[in-house]
């Protein structure tokens, strides 16, 4: 029995679970949005709203905590240059936890993690991507057509 055992196990040893931990935290910061299971989402949001916390207050000492916590100093200046002061104003609650569906695999309850706000940060890569998909088909057709010059290739089909 795990009466007043409080927290998540995930299945892993305490090394491997809090390795997992801080490498997924640091995706959240560099990423805004990961997809994971709905068991690590919940063990990740205070482990996340710890560090934007850190990044809200500013200091060197803040600023050494979450070096110390995260993996890298890239998710690191950008938690302290563009995470922390998109919520100046918010006393918590950072984060929105969206259920996907089940992996095919395992049929494990999926969800995506992902920060308040960075909404218009995600519709700019998804633009981005889409663009450069879109060139990527005009090329191939292009391709195509002088490769074919009597046919003219479908401008819709897939690549």
């Amino acid at each position: 029995m795990r009466h007043r055992n409080a927290g998540f196990k995930l299945g892993r040893n305490t090394s491997h679970r809090r390795a997992m931990l801080r490498n997924l935290v640091t995706s959240i910061i560099l990423m805004d949005r990961v997809e994971t299971t709905i068991t690590k989402c919940k063990a990740t949001r205070p482990l996340v709203e710890k560090m934007i916390t850190l990044g809200k207050r500013g200091d060197v000492h803040a600023r050494r905590q979450a070096a110390a916590y995260l993996m890298t100093p890239d998710a690191v200046d950008r938690l302290f240059a563009v995470v922390a002061p998109r919520y100046g104003a918010r006393n918590g609650g950072y984060l929105r936890i969206v259920r996907s569906g089940a992996r095919k695999g395992d049929a494990a309850e999926m969800a995506f993690i992902e920060l308040l706000g960075a909404e218009h940060e995600l519709n700019e890569k998804a633009q981005k991507r889409a663009d450069a998909r879109a060139k990527r088909r005009e090329e191939l057709a292009k391709q195509m057509e002088e490769q074919n010059p009597g046919e003219a290739p479908d401008p819709n089909a897939e690549p």
